[in-house]
C-alpha cells in the first residue's frame, strides 16, 4: 500500500505541475494580482459605521523579500502514531528506506519532519531524563542533565531523584542554590542557616524548597504515601555535577580520627563505626509526625522561611489554561530562582513571547507538546516534548509551547533570576502605534484590532 502522505505529496506536485503548464496568459494575469494584492496593501480599511480606521496617507508596504509561505505546518504527532513515521512534508522530503529508530521519531515528529518554517541552527534544546545515566541506591536513584547532557543549558541543570519511603539523601550541602519541586509523595527536609537558625518541613506535591548556596541540609521520603516520594531539583548553573557535592559521611571519612574526637569532644572510639565513604542514599526509618520531629533552637526557625506551599496558590486562568508564578517577591529566600507552572488546555498555548535576560530551563510533567524556538536572524528550530523531558530556551529567544496532544500538558518553567519576566508579543503590537505594526507586517485594520493589550500569558 503507497503511504497515504506520499500520496499527498504526490498530489501536491501535480499542482505544482499543472500551474508551470497553465497558458502564460493566465499565469501573468495571477501573479500581476498577487503582486499588486501584496505589495500595494491598503491600510485604510473602514470600520462597520464606514468611518475609515487608522487610515494613513503614506504609500503601500512594499517587501523585497516576498511573502511567507502558505504551506501547512501542522504537527505529524497523531499521523505518526498511526502509521511508520516518513521525513515528508508536502512535496519535500523521501521515505526512510535505512534502519529507523520508530519510537524516537513517533515521539519528536518535528525533527523527522519539521515544519518548513525552520531554518538555520539552533542547538538541541532536548533532553528526556529516560537518556540520563541513573544512580540506583537501596532506597532509591537520582539521574541528572547538565552541560554534559546538553550543552546548550549553561544556566542551570536538573536532578529527578526518588526516595523510598524512610530512605534518606544524607546530609550534604553544596557550593549553588538547590530549587526542589515535589512530583509525587512527601519529602521531609532539613536545612541550617549560616546564622544558627535550624529548619524542618514537610513538602508535598507541587510545593517547594529553596535552599542557598552552601546551606547544609538532608532529605527524606515519609511514609504519606506507601511509596516515599520522587521530586525534581534544580541548580542555578549548568555545570552543576550532583556526583559531585559535600556529603557528611565523604568529609568525616577523610578526617583523622584524633581530629574529630578533638572536635566533638568525644573519646576516639566513637568514630569507630562511621561510613568509609559517602553514603549518597540510603534506605532509613520513615520520620515521625512533623511536630515531633522537629528540633529546639535557641534562635527560632529559619526565617525567612527556606519552603512554600505553592500547591496552595490559586492559579491565575486563562483563555487556554491557567499559571501561576513563584519567585523572590512570594518566597523572599529564593533570590536565585524563579519559576512558573503553566497549564495549557488541549488546543490550547502559552503564547508567544520571551524572557528578556534569562534563559528558560523547563520540566514537562504531563502533555504533549510543541515549541518552536527563534533564535535570531533567521534562525528557527521547532522541538517536540513529553512527560520527563527538559527543554532550554535562550535568553531572549522567541518562542510558544503548543499544546498538540488529547490531554492537559502540564510544565513548568524555570530561570536563574530573582523575579519572574517574559515579553508578550501580542501585548507588544497592541502598545505599539498602529502604523508602525501594521507597515512592519502588512496586516489590515481588522488583523491589528485582534491584537491584546493586556498580556494573555495562555491562549
Amino acid at each position: 500500500m503507497i503511504h497515504s502522505r506520499i500520496l499527498i505529496a504526490a498530489f501536491a506536485l501535480l499542482q505544482h505541475q499543472l500551474v508551470l503548464a497553465a497558458p502564460t496568459s493566465n499565469v501573468n494575469t495571477t501573479i500581476s494580482s498577487a503582486v499588486h494584492s501584496t505589495f500595494t496593501h491598503s491600510h485604510s480599511t473602514s470600520s462597520t459605521s464606514g468611518t475609515p480606521v487608522g487610515t494613513s496617507t503614506a504609500a503601500g508596504t512594499t517587501f523585497t523579500a516576498g511573502l511567507t509561505s502558505d504551506d501547512p505546518n501542522d504537527s505529524f504527532l497523531d499521523e505518526f502514531q498511526n502509521e511508520i513515521p516518513e521525513a515528508i512534508r508536502g512535496t519535500l522530503g523521501a521515505t526512510v528506506i535505512g534502519p529507523q529508530n520508530i519510537p524516537l521519531d513517533r515521539q519528536s515528529p518535528d525533527f523527522l519532519a519539521p515544519p518548513t518554517t525552520d531554518v538555520g541552527s539552533v542547538d538541541n534544546a532536548k533532553w528526556p531524563f529516560s537518556l540520563s545515566h541513573n544512580r540506583l541506591q537501596t532506597g532509591g536513584w537520582a539521574r541528572q542533565q547538565n552541560v554534559g547532557t546538553m550543552p546548550l543549558a549553561t544556566a542551570m541543570a536538573g536532578v529527578n531523584m526518588r526516595l523510598e519511603a524512610g530512605a534518606i539523601r544524607e546530609l550534604h550541602w553544596h557550593g549553588l542554590a538547590e530549587w526542589g519541586y515535589v512530583l509525587k509523595g512527601t519529602t521531609r527536609i532539613t536545612a541550617l542557616t549560616p546564622e544558627g537558625q535550624n529548619y524542618e518541613a514537610d513538602i508535598n506535591p507541587g510545593d517547594i524548597w529553596y535552599f542557598p548556596a552552601g546551606y547544609p541540609h538532608s532529605l527524606q521520603g515519609t511514609n504519606a504515601t506507601a511509596e516515599g516520594s520522587e521530586f525534581l531539583l534544580v541548580f542555578d548553573s549548568g555545570n552543576f555535577d550532583e556526583d559531585v557535592t559535600f556529603p557528611i559521611s565523604d568529609w568525616l571519612a577523610h578526617v583523622p580520627k584524633e581530629v574529630l574526637a578533638k572536635n566533638f569532644g568525644a573519646d576516639i572510639s566513637a568514630f569507630n563505626d562511621i561510613p568509609a565513604k559517602e553514603l549518597y542514599i540510603f534506605p532509613g526509618t520513615p520520620p515521625p509526625p512533623l511536630e515531633q520531629d522537629i528540633v529546639s533552637d535557641p534562635l527560632g526557625h529559619a526565617n525567612p522561611a527556606i519552603s512554600f506551599a505553592w500547591s496552595q496558590v490559586a492559579p491565575t486562568p486563562a483563555k487556554g489554561g491557567s499559571f501561576k508564578v513563584v519567585d523572590s517577591t512570594n518566597f523572599p529566600i529564593s533570590k536565585t530562582i524563579a519559576a512558573a507552572d503553566v497549564i495549557v488546555d488541549v488546543g490550547g498555548m502559552r503564547e508567544m513571547h520571551w524572557h528578556p535576560t534569562q534563559p528558560e530551563w523547563s520540566f514537562f510533567i504531563s502533555g504533549q507538546a510543541r515549541v518552536t524556538i527563534f533564535a535570531g536572524t533567521g534562525n528557527s528550530r521547532t522541538f517536540n516534548y513529553q512527560a520527563g523531558d527538559i527543554g532550554y530556551v535562550p535568553p531572549s529567544s522567541g518562542h510558544y509551547v503548543e499544546n498538540i496532544g488529547n490531554e492537559t500538558l502540564h510544565f513548568l518553567e524555570i530561570f536563574r533570576t530573582d523575579k519572574f519576566e517574559d515579553v508578550s508579543l501580542n501585548q507588544w503590537l497592541a502598545l505599539t502605534p498602529p502604523e508602525i505594526v501594521k507597515a512592519n507586517l502588512n496586516i489590515d485594520d481588522a488583523t491589528f484590532a485582534l491584537f491584546n493589550k493586556t498580556k494573555q500569558t495562555v491562549v
